[in-house]
């Protein structure tokens, strides 16, 4: 019975052996395991440094590329090159690989009740520089309507201001922000927010007003010079 006895006792101090052994395994791998995580994070951090990420600082951005270069840079891919002239509205062949945008302005329009839908070419010949370009009767509205075209490059943030003067001095002036334009074959039209000529005795007569079109850049596209004239209401 004795001997029965210590045949069950031998597996159970066994099994409390093992145990004890793998409390101690645990024990000793847990600090390697959090050693291996903590070098892990480490050498992420250091990747991370070797990479530039998060290295804002010392930034440098690749070189400006214009778009016909933008276009060669994927030659080779019909689907990809057709897709990129899609979006930017050109064909490989318009661009000459110039860098800085042109805008072309091909007509300035305007349209009343009045008068309708009226349009001059441009530019203007010299000897018209200060063209009367309409006349409209007092608290009339009006929209100046453009048609101009984008040449070479993308222009970015194009704007225009409308300064009027009348018997020299500075009556008005409004600005306002037309946008972004890639080049394309078709001209671009953009319609100007509406305006109402002033009202009253004073307000009639001949005024001189200047157009002038910058990009982003300040860049000068355009300057117009023209003359309108407010007529007293029938």
């Amino acid at each position: 019975m004795e001997s029965g006895k210590r045949a069950e006792a031998g597996p159970s101090t066994g099994a409390s052996e093992e145990k004890q052994e793998r409390e101690e395994r645990k024990m000793t791998e847990k600090p390697l395991a959090v050693e291996v995580c903590d070098d892990h994070e480490e050498d992420e951090e250091d990747e991370d440094k070797e990479d530039g990420v998060g290295a804002v600082a010392g930034f440098v951005p690749g070189p400006l590329l214009s778009l016909k270069e933008q276009i060669e840079k994927d030659k080779d891919d019909d689907s990809l090159r057709r897709w990129k002239e899609k979006l930017l509205g050109c064909v490989e062949g318009d661009l000459n690989g110039q860098m800085e945008p042109e805008v072309k302005f091909h007509s300035i329009g305007i349209i009343s009740d009045d008068l309708g839908e009226i349009n001059y070419p441009l530019p203007i010949d010299r000897n018209q520089n200060g063209l009367l370009l309409f006349t409209l009767k007092e608290g009339s509205q009006y929209q100046l309507k453009l048609s101009f075209s984008v040449l070479h490059n993308i222009v970015s943030g194009l704007t225009y201001s409308n300064t009027v003067w009348k018997a020299g001095l500075q009556v008005d002036q409004n600005k306002g922000m037309l946008g972004t334009f890639a080049p394309q074959r078709e001209p671009y039209v953009y319609i100007l927010d509406e305006e109402t000529t002033p009202s009253g005795v004073l307000a009639r007569g001949i005024y001189s007003a200047k157009l002038k079109f910058e990009d982003d850049d300040r860049r000068c596209h355009m300057e117009l010079n023209y003359s309108f004239e407010i007529k007293k209401s029938s």
